[in-house]
């Protein structure tokens, strides 16, 4: 009997620790299966829009109210804003010529003609007759005199519309001064009349060419973007609206709307193109003046984005994006924590974007906390 007994303790005592080990394994099984559960009660009531309050040591942040802006992206061109053309009467040798890109001011050489300069006046409207004493009072006449005065000379002239003693007395100063003949005679082709100073963008006449026709193109000094804009966008394109303006290299600048075109252009076409594609991609050209033209360096022919203003709301309130919870009819909430750190769902209605806040309105006030993810 000895020999039975004796096996049959020792099986005893060997399952217990067996059975301790077990039941250790199953306490923890039911831990993890009730975090689980906690956690999935939890995201039901964040999202489900639930009033049954709840604490959390989730960070907060504060309802505000503030203005929002939305913006949409297009792309665009830097350049310089004006096309000119700079035009010489014929019968006389070209002497001189500018390169390209030069930028040249009032008083300034356009160009050289028989060894003689060709300077730049300011105007917006060419001479078109022989301004000496005892033409007529007019434009022309007003315009020389802005510009001798601007230059420096005259001093005892009255800058009008006539035609004085002073006036040719000034003229031979200035004359005199550029190295001509005083004649105090200013005959058509002596100057080039332009609204401002140029910047030349392609030179066409030849050094030693007889003049007649076209000696250069150029355009003024200021930058400008040029955005072909979708007509069903032209909406945001409003004139004197400020935009923002990324340039490449990283640079950012400002600009306003100076004007929106009103022909469209319609897009482009081809063999694989539907019925009334083009009409749905057409564009109006919009253009933008830098703020400050230094920012932009010496950029031509430039691509940049162009962020304009697409909605805009004023006096909303606002939380981070983050703090939005979407809940399962397709709307969202978010979970307001009061003074003692109780929480609950409270369900919003979503408005505008701007970068990291959304506009919310519901059972919300300014200066109340919501939840936000830790980060």
């Amino acid at each position: 009997m000895l020999s039975w007994t004796t096996p049959s303790r020792t099986r005893r005592r060997r399952r217990r620790p067996l059975r301790r080990r077990r039941v250790r394994a199953l306490l923890g099984g039911t831990a993890v299966l009730a975090v689980g559960a906690a956690g999935a009660a939890y995201a039901l009531h964040d999202g489900g829009g639930s009033n049954t309050p709840t604490t959390s040591a989730l960070p907060t942040a504060t309802v505000v109210r503030t203005n929002l802006t939305t913006t949409a992206n297009v792309d665009g061109t830097l350049g310089y804003a004006g096309s000119y053309t700079v035009l010489a009467d014929g019968g006389k040798r070209i002497t001189w010529l500018p390169r390209e890109g030069a930028v040249i001011r009032r008083g300034e050489r356009v160009y050289g003609v028989d060894g003689r300069r060709v300077p730049l006046f300011y105007g917006k409207m060419p001479f078109w007759r022989t301004l000496q004493s005892g033409v007529s009072n007019g434009y022309d006449v007003l315009v020389l005199e802005r510009n001798l005065k601007a230059l420096g000379f005259g001093d005892g002239m009255t800058v009008d519309r006539d035609f004085t003693y002073a006036t040719r007395r000034a003229i031979e100063e200035w004359q005199d001064d550029i190295g001509v003949p005083q004649t105090g005679v200013l005959k058509v082709g002596d100057v080039v009349v332009q609204p401002g100073a140029i910047r030349v963008t392609k030179v066409k006449a030849v050094l030693g060419a007889r003049t007649g026709g076209t000696v250069l193109t150029a355009s003024s000094t200021g930058r400008e973007v040029t955005v072909n804009l979708p007509v069903g966008q032209q909406g945001m394109a409003v004139k004197g609206a400020k935009v923002e303006i990324a340039l490449p290299g990283g640079k950012k600048a400002t600009g306003r709307i100076t004007a929106v075109g009103t022909a469209a252009t319609a897009g482009s076409t081809g063999s694989s193109t539907q019925t009334g594609q083009s009409t749905e991609t057409a564009t109006i050209p919009v253009y933008i003046t830098l703020d400050k033209s230094g920012g932009a360096g010496d950029l031509d022919n430039a691509p940049v984005t162009v962020a304009f203003t697409s909605a805009e709301r004023r006096n909303v309130l606002a939380v981070p994006v983050t703090a939005l919870l979407a809940s399962g009819d397709g709307g969202y909430s978010v979970n307001v924590v009061d003074a003692t750190g109780a929480v609950r769902s409270v369900p919003v209605r979503l408005g505008v974007f701007d970068d990291d806040m959304v506009e919310v309105s519901g059972a919300l006030s300014p200066g109340m906390k919501v939840q936000v993810p830790k980060s």
